[in-house]
């Protein structure tokens, strides 16, 4: 069955099709659970007391080893800022600011 029938069939009935978003879901709980990296309800705490914005996405990726979220923040004023944040311990590693004038 080709792959966009099979997708289109599982949805008709409600289900999805496998994700590898599972397998990330499972690997960040597993960190959590581990005390590797804090939860993200914690992170966005911190971030709220240091940063205002509406978050549009979070991605958490380990890379060489470190756990990092990955945190986009449209600001009031239409900026949107990417942050790179140590999961271990909230510190913002890196910060990237789009101003809205530039598409």
């Amino acid at each position: 069955m080709k792959r966009w029938l099979l997708m289109a069939f599982l949805a008709g009935v409600g289900m999805a099709p496998p994700s590898h978003a599972d397998d990330d879901h499972n690997r960040a709980r597993s960190a959590v659970v581990a005390g590797d990296i804090l939860p993200l309800k914690k992170i966005l705490e911190q971030l709220d007391s240091q940063r205002s914005g509406q978050v549009m996405e979070v991605k958490l990726e380990n890379e060489r080893g470190a756990w990092v979220y990955e945190i986009r923040l449209l600001q009031p004023d239409g900026r949107l800022v990417k942050l790179e944040v140590d999961a271990r311990n909230g510190q913002i590693l890196r910060e990237r600011v789009r101003d809205r004038d530039r598409r």
